[in-house]
């Protein structure tokens, strides 16, 4: 089913990209399409726009042309129309004529600047056919054609009598011998004004036209009919104007001429009309044109003029350029979409894959949670029997050799234990389900039980093992102890593990009192040497250092100057600056052990991983110790660093956050974590020898725990002067009457000093010196017994110290009798006088029902029970313990199993929390008063607590949720089940 499953997903994955790959081509098509679509229409348009603006360019300068023109050609006609006055006023109102052939032609010569255009005038005189005679004689030539032949016979004639010296040759012609010039003859005079020939070409070989003019014998009005005129026609003025000089002049004068091809029509037959001006047939492709309409003052005649450009119109740049610019930016945003559509498709894709690798996770991470649990309960169920038949064993009468054999299995199945429990605690630091707690707790008596674990090791080793809190940090805390506590041991032990020789040094302050002292400790050094830059610059001197033991740390601030300068901050009671109930602790562990390679310092907090790895290495471990301490000094809010030097030591520093708790609001429920110590030594003195002063100043800690004030000398010498109250801080003079102690520190005691420091505080008792001579006790980490032997002491005090072996040396030196109530029990916590404080006392006599599966586990648990006192009572499944829970029943406290056949403990439990309902719900309506035990129960709620060999998280929620009041994990210890029990079984559930 799961491969089919797969193929279909594949398939439907296949068949969704085919579809996106359709659709995606399908939109990639139509957005280039509809660009090119746009750039084809931007195109247009920009070429239609510069077209539209040349036309308007053209329709512009050939309207200029042609006005010019006009107005240069009217400037001429006036001219000649001048001429025509002239010829009018001093050849016809002058008797005799004052105007003859020479005059004229002098005059013309020297006005021809103001007719450029004209290329001669001439003037021919009106004669009719009866005076050509007299004319002919007056003249002294004949009329003559246009052909140079003798005029024939008509009505009347138009002899040219008067010309300009470059058209001589026309006198005496008849112009009205041609057909077009006596037409234009007859217009003009019956018009009255100058008229125009078609185009011709001239002399010059030029196009042009003649303009002829009518000169008349006395001026007429404006109204005067066509035969008035004929009748006062005198003559007519004539000129040939050179069109093409005209136009060819004016286009010289004007800008764009290059641009342009001008022609100039004669339009007058519409349909052919005649060249004046330019080719007849066009240059080129044809471009835009346009013609302009020009009127030169004959009516008849029509003269248009066409204008073009020369070449062809080239599109313009912004034609192309900003059409193309409109599409590659179409192309772009298409480009932007189509990625933004496939990144949104990938991405979409992605959270697809991501949703189904995230519910593989969650499986993989179900099916992890639930093999760590299968696993740890099939590990610890057989360990809990192995560890619970050695304890039972050890109970037994054994030979030396037999006890020793058990110890040592006993010591090895508690070191698998906690291997199980180290790699278990990795899983659930991975897998994001380890919780902290938050009770209140004693640090103090914590970092006691840590040394109390190590000292046997620590004195076969030869090494000072020690611990100072500073006064400042508060007696009670809220936190999570076990976790602290493991934190503390994992450094302590790796520290025990790797030195030799010199201390182990534990130290915890406040965060802002430590700033100025041990603020450089906790930033990560550099190289991890404190500046030595290879092993041979960190190898280790013979000159003693003001530490702990005499031997250099590695952290070469972490010294005697900054250990004052914080010790300064607890006497000058400094506030401890903070809005908050939280609480920071700097944690420091020092020691001068073989220290951590170079090459290895990168990797120390890599679970697995260890500075030796070879197969040959010298110590032992699995590498995961330091990586879990890391996670949980992040989770307690803190951080981790070190500084280490090869061949000198470590020193390991972490802050965590807790908070304060007050002491008188702690519940009875939580007063197993604190152990208050004794108070019958307050108000006793002592004298403390002891040449180095930071193991000094920790010898004050532990006295000053117990209430005893203490004085420091350096060496036995002062000591006598102390005691006599000549140095004036005598503990006499202090107004101490109880007895005094010396204590002396082992490597401070000379040879033969027993002798003379019991004479010599005989001689100052006998002399009235001393009243009474003071107790006196050797510090050392040997054997008591061996030194007590060879040294004349009261006691020896074995090292390293904790306050409550302290408090026991003192009270049998010092005969003083311990008070019943802080008597101290196996589990640490303190008896009271009817042993309730006790698991003996809370498990004796007490119902107690066991209900596991495993017979083994069944015997360990029902012997662990019945060694405290209490009614054990074993069944094998959860049917079995319904049976004997039915409402009311005797037991007072439940032990289930969570994992059993048929039905397990969580089932199991959700049935016996439901018959108490049913049966407090009778208790409440009264409907069952023949139970008068029922009638004297409050509630029915049997404390029911799993004995899990599972410790994975989701199994406690499970438990919790089921209704079960709390568990205890297999194997479980006697201390461990007091916690578990005390706030069921105890005085306050008891009343």
């Amino acid at each position: 089913m799961g491969e089919a499953a797969a193929a279909v997903m594949e398939t439907e994955e296949e068949v969704g990209k085919r579809r996106w790959w359709k659709l995606s081509t399908v939109a990639v098509v139509a957005w280039v399409l509809a660009s090119a679509a746009l750039w084809a229409g931007l195109h247009w348009r920009f070429r239609r726009t510069a077209l539209h603006k040349a036309e308007e360019a053209l329709v512009c300068m050939c309207e200029e042309r042609a006005r010019m023109l006009q107005d240069q050609f009217a400037v001429s006609v006036n001219h000649v129309h001048a001429l025509a006055i002239l010829v009018a006023t001093f050849h016809y109102d002058k008797h005799p004529p004052a105007l003859d052939q020479d005059t004229f032609a002098v005059y013309a010569a020297r006005t021809s600047f103001e007719r450029p255009l004209l290329s001669g005038v001439a003037y021919a005189q009106r004669v009719v056919h009866a005076d050509r005679e007299s004319f002919e004689r007056q003249q002294g030539w004949i009329i003559k054609t246009m052909k140079h032949e003798p005029s024939p016979v008509q009505d009347e004639y138009a002899p040219v009598i008067y010309s300009q010296e470059t058209i001589s040759y026309i006198e005496g012609l008849d112009v009205m011998s041609g057909e077009e010039d006596r037409e234009n003859i007859l217009r003009a005079r019956a018009t009255g004004k100058a008229v125009l020939t078609r185009p011709f070409r001239l002399m010059s070989n030029h196009l042009g036209v003649v303009l002829t003019f009518p000169v008349y014998l006395v001026d007429l009005p404006n109204d005067t009919t066509v035969e008035d005129r004929v009748a006062a026609t005198a003559g007519y003025l004539g000129g040939a104007f050179d069109v093409e000089s005209l136009v060819e002049n004016l286009l010289r004068q004007l800008a764009g001429n290059q641009e342009l091809v001008v022609n100039v029509y004669d339009v007058t037959n519409h349909s052919n009309p005649l060249v004046m001006y330019g080719s007849e047939v066009p240059l080129g492709s044809p471009s835009p044109s346009h013609t302009s309409k020009l009127e030169f003052g004959d009516p008849f005649r029509k003269h248009n003029m066409t204008c073009r450009y020369r070449n062809k119109l080239l599109v313009p740049w912004s034609a192309i350029t900003t059409p193309s610019g409109v599409f590659v930016i179409c192309m772009l945003v298409g480009y932007i979409l189509y990625a933004a559509w496939s990144r949104y498709d990938n991405v979409k894709e992605d959270c697809r894959k991501m949703e189904a690798l995230k519910k593989r996770a969650e499986a993989a991470d179900v099916a992890k949670s639930q093999f760590l649990a299968t696993v740890s309960h099939e590990i610890r169920t057989p360990m809990n029997g192995v560890l619970g038949m050695l304890d039972m064993l050890l109970d037994t009468e054994l030979k030396s050799t037999q006890r020793d054999y058990a110890q040592t299995a006993q010591v090895c199945g508690k070191a698998l234990i906690s291997l199980i429990n180290e790699v278990l605690d990795r899983a659930k630091i991975e897998a994001g389900k380890l919780d902290l707690e938050s009770v209140p707790f004693d640090l103090r008596s914590i970092l006691d039980d840590v040394i109390s674990l190590f000292s046997a090791k620590s004195r076969e080793k030869g090494i000072e093992l020690a611990v100072y809190v500073s006064e400042r940090v508060p007696e009670i805390l809220l936190g999570d102890p076990g976790r602290f506590r493991q934190i503390i041991t994992n450094l302590v032990g790796n520290s025990i593990k790797f030195t030799e020789r010199g201390h182990i040094f534990v130290q915890v302050h406040l965060a802002d009192h430590s700033n100025l002292a041990t603020e450089a400790k906790i930033e990560p050094v550099v190289n991890g040497m404190n500046g030595h830059k290879d092993d041979a610059t960190a190898m280790p001197s013979n000159v003693s250092h003001n530490t702990l033991s005499g031997f250099e740390a590695a952290d070469s601030r972490n010294n005697w100057e900054n250990f004052k300068l914080l010790l300064s901050y607890e006497k000058n009671e400094m506030p401890y600056e903070s809005d908050s109930d939280k609480v920071t602790l700097v944690v420091s562990v020092e020691d001068t052990g073989i220290g951590i390679p170079l090459h290895a310092q990168g990797r120390v907090f890599t679970p697995f991983m260890q500075a030796d790895s070879s197969t040959s290495r010298n110590y032992g471990g699995t590498g995961i110790g330091l990586s879990i301490s890391k996670c949980l000094v992040e989770i307690m809010g803190g951080q981790i660093n070190f500084v280490s030097r090869p061949l000198v030591g470590s020193t390991f520093t972490f802050t965590a956050v807790l908070r304060r708790c007050d002491k008188n609001a702690i519940s009875d429920s939580k007063t197993v974590l604190f152990h208050p110590l004794p108070s019958s030594f307050k108000g006793l003195s002592a004298l403390l020898v002891d040449k180095r002063p930071v193991r000094a100043t920790v010898t004050k800690y532990h006295l000053q725990r117990l209430g005893i004030a203490s004085e420091v000398v350096g060496t036995i010498e002062p000591t006598f002067g102390v005691l006599s109250g000549r140095n004036g801080s005598s503990i006499t003079s202090m107004g101490k009457k109880e007895p005094c102690m010396l204590l002396i520190e082992s490597d401070s005691w000379g040879p033969k000093m027993d002798f003379s420091l019991h004479a010599k505080l005989q001689e100052m008792k006998q002399n009235d010196r001393i009243h009474v001579s003071p107790k006196v006790f050797l510090l050392s980490a040997a054997e008591s017994d061996k030194i007590k032997s060879i040294y004349a002491v009261d006691s020896v005090i074995p090292k390293p110290l904790k306050a409550s072996a302290l408090a026991a040396c003192l009270f049998q030196a010092l005969g003083i009798t311990q008070p019943s109530n802080e008597k101290r029990d196996d589990t640490g916590s303190l008896h009271g006088r009817d042993g309730s404080g006790s698991l003996h006392g809370l498990l004796l006599g007490k119902n107690i029902l066991v209900v596991d599966d495993n017979k083994v586990n069944l015997r360990v648990a029902a012997g662990t029970l019945k060694k405290y006192g209490a009614k054990v009572e074993c069944v094998e499944s959860g049917k079995d313990a319904l049976s004997l829970l039915q409402v009311p029943h005797k037991f007072d406290l439940c032990l289930m199993d969570i994992q059993m056949p048929e039905m397990d403990g969580f089932e199991a439990t959700r049935q016996i929390r439901a018959m108490e309902v049913k049966a407090n719900g009778q208790v409440d309506n009264g409907n069952d008063p023949g139970s008068e035990s029922m009638a004297r129960t409050a509630k029915w709620h049997l404390p029911i607590l799993a004995m899990t060999a599972d410790v994975i998280q989701a199994t406690h929620e499970e438990c919790t949720k089921c209704g079960m009041d709390g568990y205890v994990s297999k194997p479980f210890e006697e201390k461990q089940l007091f916690q578990a029990v005390q706030k069921f079984l105890g005085p306050s559930m008891s009343s």
